[in-house]
């Protein structure tokens, strides 16, 4: 099987490790469903906010859409965090948050990396030669389809001219850790993630920065649930204190509330 032919299990399973996360995290106060590129993040404020408050914190990490449709199955969580506004929207449409809670967390920006010992840069311009740039490999990103990251790199690329030429060389991962790791791991020569990503893993390197207007703005909406814990009003207050305002600026994230 090709390398990358595990991927349509992994996607299977990305819904499994969701329900298990949320499973073990009953024995939490919180439980916290959010963006796959938030993971790191939230599972250091999650500490910072026990050792302030008392209150423990259960984070499960996933692609947004796989958070989504879990939440609309069968619940979980007491506070989602979208790396999108359109998965936020889609459960705001169902009435399973709580509309007066949503605000935009986050921002982010979209960058174009390589396995660590690469040299050579990138200009990410309109036109630019991303197809013979990957000399032959491919392009590792989150499903276009359905995965924020995904979606942002695919306007990207239709944007800047490259989408045609690289589309039938993606590796779509499942979320994207997953594709930040192909990279990481030398099975892609190329790929799109967000800086907070590239950031977060010593083997690759940022080749290339996106324009912002290139892509639609990187926002990354939080509200509770429609069954959320009193609790969990507190810790999305949190998210907003300085405490985890210099989490998110050390991984590299944008902080949009004050």
């Amino acid at each position: 099987m090709h390398r990358f032919g595990h991927r349509f299990c992994a996607l299977a399973l990305t819904g499994l490790l969701v329900i298990a996360n949320s499973a073990g995290a009953f024995a939490a106060d919180i439980t916290v469903f959010g963006a796959a590129s938030l993971g790191d993040a939230l599972t250091e404020i999650a500490k910072d906010y026990q050792k302030d408050k008392g209150r423990s914190v259960a984070v499960s990490p996933a692609a947004s859409s796989a958070l989504a449709h879990q939440i609309e199955a069968s619940g979980g969580a007491d506070l989602f965090i979208s790396a999108d506004l359109a998965w936020m929207d889609y459960l705001d449409s169902k009435g399973l948050i709580a509309h007066d809670s949503r605000v935009n967390l986050l921002g982010n920006r979209l960058v174009l990396i390589a396995p660590r010992n690469t040299n050579s840069k990138i200009v990410i311009r309109p036109g630019f030669d991303l197809a013979g740039a990957l000399k032959g490999g491919r392009l590792a990103m989150a499903d276009p389809d359905s995965v924020p990251a995904g979606k942002y790199g695919r306007a990207a690329l239709m944007a800047l001219g490259a989408w045609k030429n690289v589309a039938g060389h993606l590796v779509a991962a499942e979320n994207v850790r997953v594709a930040l790791a192909y990279v990481a791991r030398g099975e892609a020569p190329l790929g799109i993630v967000y800086e907070t990503d590239a950031k977060a893993e010593p083997g690759v390197t940022v080749v290339g920065v996106f324009p912002e207007n290139s892509h639609p703005p990187i926002l990354y909406p939080a509200a509770l649930t429609k069954d959320a814990v009193p609790a969990a009003k507190s810790f999305l207050a949190y998210l907003s204190s300085p405490t985890a305002r210099a989490v998110f600026v050390k991984d590299g994230f944008t902080v949009l509330t004050k």
